[in-house]
């Protein structure tokens, strides 16, 4: 296996290659800005959480998670695209420390973004054998950030080696969600805004996007999208009109908040540079998918992806690693939780 030098070493060049990617279309000032935050977030990393940080007292964690994953995947093909899902949504609301596993009357869970997100079972599967084995020892945070690592992998994507140590979270409360999360109708600014607040940049915000190559949107959350003027016109002249017209068949308007469609319509349940194709040829489902494309600040990245899988895989990488270290307890600052879905007091 690889020491954690070696794979600190790695990250570092990789990051150094995408830095300088980012001069493309960014002046020198804020090209300085980016390695000063690259280095200063390999420090930060390397104090807060570790690799292989089970490795004496639960050496099997990973690969347990992973059958986990596997095994649920298998059952249910949509899993992947519910676990990416969740880490984001986890990790954008109290950091990344499973507060949005907690249940109970207002928590995360209850609030009306958070609805339509899944994959809680895989991870309480997961603690479940965990306890097991390595009982009071690998925390639900920790399971949710790998599940969604393994979850890219089994889609199809890179496997790559995040740090763990992560303490699960005592806070969960739904006034939190609104205004941490990313809303599909979200403007260049307003999405940047949010991701400024947890420490990720406009390239991250380009690569995350990326997520969106799985999964699936219930209707409601896009509608927008392909309404008409009194002439029959789409009003939103940023989607292609066949593909607005296909969305219209599949969304019934009389049950548009059950129904579902694939986020992208060509290789849905495969993890693959294809939404960055799809944004090209402006098939992005949501407004806020579409924005990246139409804003000088970061169409070259979506170009640049849509040509470049293996770019996008070693962008994903290093951007992947930053939000699973968004806001993360260590130490005193969370517990192990028994149960995911509560407390230990």
């Amino acid at each position: 296996m690889r020491t954690a030098n070696t794979i600190l070493l790695r990250l570092n060049q990789k990051k150094t290659k995408l830095c300088l990617m980012e001069t493309r279309t960014l002046i020198l000032s804020k090209t300085l800005s980016c390695l000063f935050c690259v280095f200063c977030f390999v420090a930060y990393v390397s104090a807060s959480l570790s690799f292989n940080f089970y490795a004496a007292s639960c050496p099997t964690a990973e690969f347990l998670i992973r059958n986990t994953v596997r095994s649920s995947s298998s059952d249910d093909p949509s899993i992947p695209g519910k676990l990416l899902r969740l880490v984001f949504h986890d990790c954008f609301v109290e950091g990344c420390d499973a507060s949005l596993m907690l249940q109970g009357n207002n928590t995360e869970q209850t609030d009306p973004g958070n609805r339509s997100v899944g994959g809680y079972s895989v991870i309480e599967s997961a603690k479940r054998v965990l306890e097991l084995f390595c009982p009071g020892t690998v925390s639900c945070a920790d399971i949710i950030a790998l599940a969604a690592r393994d979850a890219v992998e089994i889609a199809g994507g890179p496997m790559i080696p995040i740090p763990t140590g992560r303490k699960d979270g005592m806070v969960s409360v739904a006034s939190n969600v609104r205004p941490n999360i990313v809303d599909t109708s979200f403007t260049m600014d307003e999405m940047v805004k949010i991701f400024s607040a947890k420490g990720l940049s406009l390239f991250d915000l380009v690569v995350l996007s990326g997520a969106h190559t799985i999964g699936e949107a219930h209707c409601n959350t896009f509608r927008d999208r392909f309404q008409e003027d009194s002439m029959g016109k789409l009003i939103d002249k940023t989607i292609d009109n066949s593909y607005a017209n296909e969305l219209k068949k599949q969304c019934p308007s009389s049950d548009m908040a059950s129904v579902t469609v694939n986020i992208d319509p060509e290789t849905s349940m495969v993890f693959d540079n294809q939404y960055y194709k799809n944004l090209v040829v402006h098939k992005g489902l949501f407004q806020s998918d579409s924005v990246l494309l139409n804003d000088d600040s970061t169409r070259k990245f979506v170009e640049d992806f849509a040509n470049d899988q293996e770019l996008f895989f070693e962008s994903w990488d290093q951007s992947f690693m930053k939000l699973t270290s968004v806001g993360v307890k260590t130490g005193d600052e969370g517990e192990i939780r028994r149960i995911c879905g509560a407390t230990n007091a």
